[in-house]
């Protein structure tokens, strides 16, 4: 199933409750894999209901890694990932395995996948830029960034991108547009998506969000409160957290942050769902497979074999 000897990347990718998790799983005991989490909110340690991140006694003894690597006070970062995740994928191969690469969350798969290089950051460079900004206003900044960086200056659309993008030229020298990421594996890859008919997502989704719920949910948002969740720059802001944590101040109720985790959780769904389909090398499957729960596996391994017994990067 290799090409060459270098061992193939397996990623499963698409929307959120299509069973990626599973999938995952099935496709590493196969081929002797590893699982390399992908999902973002899985970073943090206790968030683990409300992200449906699978307990260690149903990882069907598959090693899984980067799971539970942030606290909830610090701030994921694409770019410390991209570091970690392909490390983590070459201790996966050193020990003759494959890594099976598994998540939702679209920038943070391509930042392991494909050549994306991530400009640094200067926290007082960036002040710098902002005070600019407040004494000179929009327009004279953008007539800035438009005598070093044009096509930036044409399609950046608020302050914030506006400030990045100064920052990024004067810390680099480069355009902020030289950073912009080409769909280019960086090893062998294949990937996987799940896709499942829109209605019967949609109460799939409402479904997760019950039985979430039902194991207690609520009680985990209360725990992660007491540990500082309301200031967490990243997982305060997680689907259904900032609902449940309104539930606890009082402001809202059971009922209505269920609806609106629901809502909110469908709408994360579509947007996963554009990200992922804009990528033509993505090779979809159906989730919920008419012949049964059994022939998906098959159908992914099916899919695997053609690429590295002779098929294309």
């Amino acid at each position: 199933m290799t090409r060459g000897t270098q061992r193939p990347v397996v990623a499963v990718v698409g929307p959120t409750g299509t069973g990626k998790s599973d999938l995952g799983i099935a496709i590493a005991q196969r081929v002797g894999g590893e699982i390399v989490n992908a999902d973002a909110l899985q970073f943090y340690r206790g968030m683990d209901i409300g992200t449906a991140k699978l307990p260690p006694e149903e990882r069907g003894g598959v090693p899984h890694h980067l799971l539970d690597i942030l606290d909830l006070h610090e701030e994921a970062s694409v770019a410390a990932f991209q570091t970690r995740a392909r490390t983590v994928i070459a201790e996966i191969e050193e020990r003759g395995n494959v890594p099976v690469l598994v998540g939702g969350s679209g920038l943070y798969v391509r930042a392991v996948l494909d050549h994306i290089e991530f400009p640094g950051t200067d926290p007082q460079l960036r002040a710098r830029v902002e005070a600019e900004l407040h004494e000179h206003g929009h327009a004279r900044m953008l007539q800035r960034l438009a005598e070093v960086d044009p096509e930036s200056a044409a399609t950046v659309k608020d302050d914030r991108r506006l400030v990045r993008a100064i920052e990024v030229h004067r810390l680099t020298g480069r355009p902020f547009t030289s950073f912009m990421p080409e769909r280019r594996y960086v090893r062998p890859t294949v990937q996987i998506g799940l896709a499942m008919e829109r209605d019967v997502l949609n109460e799939r989704v409402a479904r997760r969000v019950d039985t979430m719920l039902e194991r207690g949910w609520l009680d985990e948002v209360r725990t992660l409160a007491a540990r500082g969740l309301r200031e967490s720059p990243t997982a305060g802001k997680a689907l259904g957290y900032p609902q449940l944590l309104a539930v606890l101040d009082g402001t809202s109720t059971f009922e209505r942050a269920r609806d609106e985790t629901v809502t909110a959780t469908r709408r994360f769904v579509k947007r996963q769902r554009t990200w992922f389909r804009a990528d033509p090398r993505v090779h979809w499957l159906r989730a919920d497979d008419p012949a049964g729960p059994s022939a998906l596996p098959e159908r992914a391994m099916d899919v695997v074999r053609a690429q590295y017994d002779g098929g294309d990067d």
